[in-house]
Formats: structure tokens, C-alpha cells, sequence
């Protein structure tokens, strides 16, 4: 097993309340397009532990990695081991039947066969966007950075919405009931990304020369900033460079080159402008929430970008727009708790 994070104490606190749901343990994961992050939750707790990252690479599946995670988990624990009864995973693709294939990576399972190959009573799995909306109103302040000077007293139990650049680009929203919040999955990363200016508009169509249709994803990603650094290029006229996506950032942010820098503030302009349409179709008065790996890494690039200004500028409706706070979500273990939030639920 890799070694175990160290999250913050106060991240994974009140998972579910104590003994709610399926029959525990629980076994808990995150599965992205690289990493697949496992967590535990115990009788009578209310703290996800033993969190742990696997890179998907390294296994042949979810079920491989899992095992390889519970073997570990079995070692540390010792006499107190006890194996899984329910399981909850997360997982970046869409979730329709028994078989899962994965967006953005060569993994495919079958819900059935691993529920049977890892001896559990049940396996819920969700999108794992759809877990990182469960996780939202238990985010604590240490958890989040809101954007400063941006509206901070949204209505009470109004719908939520997050998106996050990783691998991919996951969308959710998150609307209040009388049986309380419920999720709602979708895959809005692959929604066309429209143009706001000249520059967009030189840009998206010398993206389109390689590749016809240009969702959000397509630039607005791990595997997106590539591409968005090769029509950022385009357009300023200059020679073309293979980099990936960590050198980008890397050099974006270092200042040391001109289109690296410009590539970062076009992401951050165009997430923008994808938030705002987010916003606007989910109705998410209660805040926009942004997760995934990338934001977090551009650190005060991302607050001294044009991001909030594109996600206002929505004409007619720009104080509609102010009104709906923007936060960045700092806890990258978060899905975890949305997929304990997930399973709790599977009990009422």
C-alpha cells in the first residue's frame, strides 16, 4: 500500500453519522483518470482514515488496486482487522450499468464482479463528482478559499454546483429537498465551450483545425492544457512546443514564458466563462464550488485572474452572477466523505 496521506483533521470529520447505512466497515475510494485514493470508515466512527493513493497505472482495476489497499490496510490494523462489509467508489466516468469504463484512463470494470472479488455486502458507485457535491455542506472554512471580494452570504439550502479541473473535467450539482441534499450527476465537462471574445474566438477555431468538436474538457483539463497551450500558441504566432501539462503550469507560472503565461490566463478566462453558464443552468444561487488538482496548484494566479469577471459578464444577467459566491475547494480528499455521504444515504 502507498504511503498514507495526511489530510487535515478536520477534512474528513462527520463522514456520516455513527453506524448509519449499510452494515460497516466501510471501504471508501476516489478514482480518477492517474490516482485512485482509498479511505476506511469503522464502526461507531465519524472520521474517514487510513487514506491512501494508488496510481491507477499500477494495477490492472479498481478491484486490483482496492485488494492491494485492504492487504495493506489488514498489516496495519493487525487483530483489529476486520474486512468490508459496503463499499462506496467514486469514479470519473459515467455511471449507467453494470460495466464502468473509464474516461480518461484504459480502466473498465464490472460492478458485480468486484462487489463479488472483494467479498462485500453491497457496492454503491457514483460518479465521483456526484460524491464531491455530497461532500459540500460539510466543508468546513479550513477546507475552502473563497474568492475575495465576490459575494459571501448566498441564500440558505439554495442549489450548489461544483467543477473541477483534473485528469478531466467533472461537473455536479447539488439541490436542497425535504429529505435533504440530493445530487445530481451529469457530464457537463463535455459540453461545447463557447467563445466571450476575439481572442476565444481566434482560439477555438484554431483548435478546431485538429479537433471538430471543442468541449470544456478539451481545454479545460490535465489532459486539456496541451491542446489549449498548442492554439495559445497559434494565436500569438508562435513555434509550436510538445510540453506537458505540469510544464505549462510550471513555466505559467514562473513568468519565463510568454505563452505558458498566456495559456493560464486563458484557462482561468475560460473556466470562468464556463462557471457563469454553469451557474445560470443549474440555478446554483448557493455558490459555485471549484475542485480538481489544477486550480489549487496556480495558487494567487487563479484570485488575480480574469476569472471572476468572465463568470459575471453574462450581460442582462452580470447581478444575477454577483450575487453567487465562487470557492475554491483546498481539500483534495473531499470525495472520500461525499462517497461515505453516499452510502449513509443508501440506509434512509
Amino acid at each position: 500500500m502507498s504511503s498514507p496521506e495526511a489530510p487535515n483533521p478536520m477534512s474528513l470529520q462527520a463522514a456520516a453519522p455513527a453506524d448509519t447505512g449499510p452494515a460497516r466497515p466501510w471501504l471508501l475510494a476516489d478514482i480518477g483518470g492517474t490516482n485512485a485514493r482509498f479511505g476506511w470508515l469503522d464502526e461507531g466512527q465519524d472520521i474517514v482514515s487510513h487514506v491512501a493513493t494508488l496510481p491507477a497505472s499500477g494495477h490492472p482495476g479498481p478491484a486490483e488496486a482496492a485488494a492491494g489497499y485492504l492487504a495493506g490496510l489488514a498489516r496495519t490494523l493487525g487483530p483489529a482487522w476486520r474486512p468490508p462489509r459496503a463499499g462506496a467508489f467514486a469514479v470519473a466516468t459515467a455511471v449507467g450499468n453494470d460495466r464502468i469504463a473509464f474516461t480518461n484512463s484504459g480502466w473498465s470494470f464490472s460492478r458485480a464482479v468486484t462487489q463479488a472479488a472483494l467479498g462485500l455486502d453491497e457496492l454503491l458507485i457514483l460518479n465521483d463528482f456526484e460524491a464531491l457535491a455530497l461532500s459540500l455542506p460539510r466543508l468546513s472554512s479550513a477546507q475552502l478559499r473563497a474568492w475575495t471580494g465576490a459575494a459571501a452570504a448566498p441564500p440558505p439550502r439554495a442549489t450548489l454546483a461544483v467543477i473541477g479541473p483534473g485528469t478531466g473535467l467533472g461537473v455536479a450539482g447539488l439541490v436542497p429537498s425535504g429529505h435533504g441534499w440530493v445530487a445530481v450527476p451529469g457530464e457537463g465537462g463535455h459540453a461545447s465551450l463557447s467563445a466571450a471574445d476575439d481572442f476565444d474566438a481566434a482560439l477555438l477555431a484554431a483548435v478546431r483545425r485538429e479537433h471538430p468538436h471543442v468541449s470544456a474538457e478539451r481545454l479545460l483539463s490535465g489532459i486539456g492544457l496541451p491542446v489549449l497551450h498548442h492554439g495559445v500558441a497559434a494565436v500569438l504566432g508562435a513555434a509550436p512546443q510538445a510540453l506537458a501539462a505540469e510544464h505549462i503550469v510550471e513555466l505559467g507560472l514562473a513568468g519565463t514564458d510568454v505563452v505558458c503565461s498566456r495559456t493560464l490566463d486563458a484557462f482561468c478566462a475560460l473556466l470562468g466563462s464556463f462557471a457563469g453558464n454553469v451557474a445560470l443552468v443549474l440555478g446554483a444561487r448557493g455558490g459555485i464550488y471549484i475542485g480538481g488538482g489544477i486550480v489549487p496548484r496556480l495558487g494567487e494566479h487563479f484570485f488575480a485572474s480574469p476569472f471572476r469577471q468572465r463568470f459575471e459578464a453574462k450581460g442582462r444577467f452580470q447581478t444575477y452572477l454577483q450575487a453567487i459566491p465562487t470557492l475554491l475547494i483546498t481539500d483534495t480528499l473531499a470525495a472520500l466523505n461525499g462517497a461515505a455521504q453516499a452510502l449513509d444515504q443508501q440506509g434512509r
